[in-house]
């Protein structure tokens, strides 16, 4: 299938861009890779009258270390932030997270900035933002504000951004330690995740388990290191209103998510010591 006929404007600077949104914003969708809304739009399962191409802003390109966080850029690629040493060095958890990002093609076109804007239940990118309880910074011509992550989401693709807003940059904390551990089970390695977990460990007392793919949002579990483990993780996995989909029952991925997060938290607790 062909999307419906629409506008295409493709800005030179932020500026331009917050211009387009704040004229167009209701009737606009904002293009960044393009991987998910090019294929929304050809189905037919989104429409708009203008889209907004931002591929050729270079300010939103940069990874750069901004106070007690790496600040990344709507526009960098996943393929580039896989590759970088601050990634690496700074979020290591984004690193593991990125691994399962869909393939070596995908990547190359895909941002993180899109995947946290298109806030997809299993996508990985916003699971990982969640769990080390980052930053989405968004702007308009009315200024810029800063959304924790774990609130930017309130249901499957669905965001709190506002129609004259685009996403400008990830704030991601800096964590440099070793207890950072990633797992998900999907139907083939670079498919979506039926559930995913993400594990950090801090100062090695503290932890943030975060979950994907088991409700429309990411969940995360914050808690301090001791204690059994399988009734901490239990306890929490029990409470989430698991979706169901032709992929997995509810209860399937409540099984999943109880054992995966149990693993990948001990995981992380051994990584850490």
């Amino acid at each position: 299938m062909k999307p419906a006929s629409f506008a295409y404007i493709r800005p030179e600077t932020q500026d331009e861009a917050l211009s387009a949104l704040a004229e167009h914003g209701d009737d606009a969708l904002v293009l960044a890779g393009g991987l998910s809304l090019g294929a929304m739009l050809n189905m037919r399962l989104a429409f708009a009258e203008t889209i907004i191409d931002i591929n050729r802003i270079p300010a939103l390109n940069r990874i750069e270390r901004v106070d007690e966080s790496l600040r990344t850029g709507a526009m960098v690629r996943q393929a580039d932030a896989l590759k970088s040493a601050d990634v690496s060095e700074a979020a290591p958890l984004l690193r593991l997270g990125l691994q399962n990002v869909g393939h070596y093609q995908t990547r190359s076109r895909g941002t993180l900035g899109g995947s946290v804007a298109h806030a997809d239940p299993s996508a990985e990118i916003p699971l990982c933002l969640a769990t080390l309880d980052g930053v989405v910074e968004l702007a308009s011509q009315r200024g810029s504000r800063r959304v924790p992550a774990r609130e930017f989401a309130d249901t499957a693709l669905s965001t709190i951004r506002e129609p004259d807003e685009m996403v400008e940059a990830l704030h991601w904390p800096i964590h440099t330690g070793a207890g950072v551990a990633f797992q998900e089970i999907a139907q083939r390695h670079g498919d979506f995740a039926i559930v995913a977990v993400a594990a950090v460990i801090r100062n090695e007392t503290e932890f943030s388990l975060g979950f994907g793919g088991v409700e429309g949002v990411p969940r995360v579990l914050d808690g301090m290191v001791g204690g059994s483990v399988e009734e901490t993780v239990g306890a929490f996995v029990d409470e989430l209103d698991a979706m169901d989909d032709p992929r997995a029952s509810a209860e399937y991925r409540i099984g999943v998510a109880r054992h995966l997060g149990v693993q990948t938290l001990r995981q992380a607790q051994e990584l850490a010591t």
